[in-house]
C-alpha cells in the first residue's frame, strides 16, 4: 500500500522508504555491468586498446548515468534520538534537478532531509544512517558519475543492544548524566574511490575552516582518489547560498564567481562535472 506525501508525486511505502513513482528506481548493479562488456569472441580478436575504445563507444551511445549523494545521517543513539547534523541536502538536490534537464540517467540517495526534487524524472532512494548509505552505494555500479554531497557521519554511537531493550528502546534521563562512546564510520567515499574502474568520475566534498580549506580538500583529494573535489567553508551548511573552489585530480582550482544560489552553482558544477567526464572518454 503507497501513502502520498503531498502534491509533489512522492510516496512513501512501508519499509522501504520515500520514491519517486516515476521512473523505477533501478540498481546500477554488477549484473548490468557485466552485461555492458564484449563478448568473448570480440574479445579474441581485439587487443586491449581496441576494447578501450569499444567501451568509449558504448558509454557515449547511451545518457550519462549519474548517482549523487544528498543529506545528513541520523546515527541512532536509542529508538527516539540520535546523532546528527545540519546539513539541509539543497546542494545534492539541485545537483540532481539539474542533471535530470541535462537528460541524464539520475539517481538521488536522500538522507533525512526535507529537501525533496520536483522533477519526476529524478529517481530518488532513502537512507538514514551511514550503514543504511553503504548499502544502497553497494549497488550502484555501473555509474559514469557518483557524487558525494551528503554530510556523512564521522562517528556513531556504540549501542548495546541488551542494554537498550532492557530500557524499553528508550534511555531514560538521569541526574549523573549520560556518556556515550562512538566509533568511526566506514569511509564510505575512500571504499568507492577504491574500486572505481578508470572510466569514472568521482565527486566529493570537503566542509573545512578557511585557514585549512585548501589543504585539507587537496589531501582528501589525493588521498581518496577522487577526480574532484569541492571545497567550502563551514558556513555553507544550511545556507541557502554557496561559495565554492573545485579541485581536480590534474592539479587544476576553478572558484566560483563569488556567491550563489544553490540551485546556479548545481549548474556550474555539472559543467565542471561533464568537462572530466569528456576527459575521461578521451582516454578510453
Amino acid at each position: 500500500m503507497e501513502r502520498r506525501l503531498g502534491s509533489r508525486g512522492l510516496y512513501q511505502r512501508p519499509g522501504r522508504g520515500y520514491r519517486e513513482p516515476q521512473p523505477e528506481c533501478k540498481s546500477l548493479s554488477k549484473k548490468r555491468l557485466r552485461s555492458s562488456r564484449p563478448s568473448n569472441r570480440a574479445a579474441t580478436r581485439s587487443s586491449h586498446d581496441a576494447g578501450a575504445r569499444s567501451t568509449s563507444r558504448r558509454v557515449l551511445q547511451r545518457p550519462t548515468r549519474i548517482v549523487i549523494t544528498a543529506g545528513p545521517t541520523h546515527e541512532p543513539i536509542d529508538s527516539v534520538r540520535f546523532i546528527g547534523n545540519r546539513s539541509s541536502g539543497r546542494v545534492g538536490v539541485a545537483l540532481a534537478e539539474a542533471a535530470a534537464r541535462l537528460g541524464w540517467q539520475t539517481t538521488l540517495l536522500l538522507g533525512p532531509a526535507t529537501v525533496l526534487p520536483t522533477d519526476a524524472r529524478v529517481c530518488v532512494e532513502r537512507f538514514r544512517t551511514t550503514s543504511d548509505l553503504r548499502v544502497l552505494l553497494s549497488k550502484q555500479i555501473d555509474f559514469d558519475v557518483l557524487v558525494m554531497a551528503a554530510a556523512v557521519a564521522d562517528y556513531r554511537p556504540i549501542v548495546d543492544p541488551a542494554a537498550l531493550a532492557a530500557a524499553g528502546n528508550k534511555l531514560r534521563r538521569v541526574s549523573t548524566g549520560l556518556t556515550l562512546k562512538l566509533e568511526a564510520t566506514p569511509d564510505l567515499l575512500a571504499e568507492i574511490g577504491a574500486r572505481k574502474t578508470a572510466a569514472q568520475v568521482l565527486v566529493g566534498f570537503a566542509l573545512e575552516p578557511a585557514a585549512r580549506l585548501e589543504s585539507s580538500a587537496r589531501e582528501k583529494l589525493a588521498r581518496k582518489k577522487l577526480d574532484l573535489i569541492v571545497a567550502n567553508e563551514l558556513q555553507t551548511m544550511d545556507a541557502l547560498t554557496i561559495q565554492a573552489s573545485v579541485f581536480d585530480s590534474q592539479g587544476g582550482r576553478h572558484d566560483t564567481p563569488g556567491a550563489m544560489t544553490k540551485r546556479r552553482f548545481a549548474t556550474w558544477l555539472l559543467k565542471r562535472i561533464a568537462l572530466s567526464l569528456s576527459d575521461t572518454r578521451r582516454t578510453l
